[in-house]
Parts: C-alpha cells; structure tokens; sequence
C-alpha cells in the first residue's frame, strides 16, 4: 500500500529527536513531511532540507499573518534552494482564536492571500526562485484562488463524502496537471480498541468543530444536523456535550481510526478520491507524540 504524508512539528526538548524521526520516515519510504505553524514549522523545513535527501517536505500551514511576505520570501527561497526544490510552501490565514491570541489585524482572507502572494513574489525577485505554494483551502472561492494564483491546495479535517464536489471548484488546467498538489491533513488514531481510538479524534476535533468556518465547511459537507446542535450546545453553555455530538457518521468522514488495517485501508480510499497527498496526524490512546509515530511506523511495516 502506499505511504502517506506525515504532519510533524518540533516540540520543545525534543527537536533532535524529531530530526532522526524525520530521517527515519523518508527511510521507510513515507510520502512526504508537512510541518505546522506551531513549533516553528519554517524553522523545522530548513533542517529537514538539510537533513533528509530525497523525501518532499512543506509548511501545512504557515501563517500569513505573523511575518512579512518579503521575509518569508527570504525564507521560502532559501529552504527552496537547500532542498533541491523539494519544499513546498503551504501557506494560510489560520482562524480568529490565534489573530487574537496575536493580537494581528486581519482583514477578508480572499484578499490577504492574493496581495500576500503579490509580496511574496516581489521580495523573492533578488533572492532566488520561490517554491510552489499552497494555498490552505476549506471552501469554493479559495479552492479556485489556489488555482489561479498557486501551485496546490491543502485542507485540514475535510469530509472524504465532500472532496470530489470540492475538487470539482478546481480550474480544468489544476484538475489535469498531475503536479498540482491536493493535500488533506487527517486526524488518525491506530488501536484495536475502536472506540477508544473514536474518543481521542473527537478530542484533537473539539476545538476545530467549536470554529464558525469549519462548521460552515461541515454543513456544507452534509453534516447539518451535527454542527446546528454543536452551536446550540455553544449557546447554551454546554460545552461538555460537544464530543457526543460529533457523530459517528461525521467522524468516519473526516477521521481514520480503528486497527492499522483500518487506517492504512482508510488512506487508500482518500487516494482515491483524487487527494494526491494524503497528510496523517498521528495520536495515540497509549501516549504522546512519540508512541503515536511508532505506531504508525509499525502499521506500515
């Protein structure tokens, strides 16, 4: 079976660690590394290009919103060219909790991204060539942006029932250029015990399904019902109801968990979809971070 794509971040005390887990996944033949924001994920590419030789490797995502186009440009160019062109710039304006735990000013997302790529490619002009950049995408009209003005499109937690009418907002030349990358970062938890494994991904969703674009994103997906209770119970202060309100029908879609079986067989069924990069998030019901990728090491052994 094919090998997905990995979400890895560098976690305080354990960079080095997270250095020779890198070089163990490219080992073992893994499709790719996607770094997030948090960790310092534009930090941990420019290791990865010089600590790995082969394996693609990207920011899913970087925050537009926390450095200057013209300094992530340096960056981005730098990380482009230690690489061998193997990075890919996958960029976003993640969600109101972090502009104000920030405290950043923001204005429409649509046109953030267009004049931040603008930025991008006019601070790179004296100092190399950019990578490819993907764009962060939930929904129609920044599906088609990341058509015209980049070179991919990332989700996060999207509904594996909802990818082909997602895809179908791509422009005809995306659809049909085989390098246009299509990602989908997955929350999975590997355990016999299925319930359990159910338990932990409704704990990593929690605060994603309390988030108002992701569940317009849901209701749009075919789970109405799920997110029209989950705001009621926000409403009213029951925030202890949340995990019993996402369903099992939404959970299935959106999530893998279950035997290693069931997940590798869940990644196969998101290849097909069209998502040439399938992205998992490893956690585990028996540890952290570490017991979570050597399970998913095992799983694909």
């Amino acid at each position: 079976m094919r090998k997905p794509a990995v979400s890895l971040a560098a976690v305080a005390g354990r960079r080095q660690a997270t250095l020779e887990l890198a070089q163990r996944l490219e080992q073992e033949g893994f499709s790719g590394i996607y770094c997030p924001s948090f960790g310092d994920g534009m930090g941990l590419c420019e290791a990865l290009a010089l600590v790995t030789k082969e394996i693609p490797f990207g920011t899913s995502i970087a925050n537009i919103y926390t450095r200057h186009a013209y300094d992530y440009a340096l960056s981005a160019t730098l990380i482009h060219e230690l690489s061998g062109g193997r990075f890919r710039f996958g960029i976003g304006v993640s969600h109101a909790p972090a502009h104000s735990r920030l405290k950043v000013q923001v204005g429409k997302p649509l046109g953030d991204i267009r004049q931040f790529v603008e930025d991008l490619q006019t601070g790179a002009q004296r100092n190399g060539n950019l990578p490819p950049i993907v764009l962060a995408t939930l929904r129609r009209k920044m599906v088609q942006l990341a058509s015209e003005i980049a070179q991919g499109a990332v989700w996060a937690n999207a509904a594996r029932s909802h990818v082909a009418a997602s895809l179908g907002h791509l422009s005809p030349v995306a659809r049909q250029d085989p390098n246009f990358f299509l990602g989908n970062m997955i929350p999975i938890c590997i355990d016999d015990d299925k319930a359990a494994a159910a338990a932990v991904c409704r704990r990593t969703l929690t605060s994603y399904v309390r988030l108002p674009n992701y569940q317009n994103y849901w209701i749009e997906a075919g789970f109405e019902e799920e997110m029209t209770a989950i705001r009621q119970a926000i409403a009213n202060g029951e925030d202890d109801r949340i995990p019993e309100l996402m369903s099992d029908r939404w959970l299935q879609q959106v999530t893998l968990y279950g035997s290693a079986a069931e997940v590798r067989e869940g990644v196969e069924a998101w290849y097909d979809t069209g998502i040439n990069t399938p992205i998992v998030v490893p956690s585990s019901t028996k540890g952290g971070q570490i017991v979570a990728f050597q399970e998913l090491l095992e799983a694909w052994r």
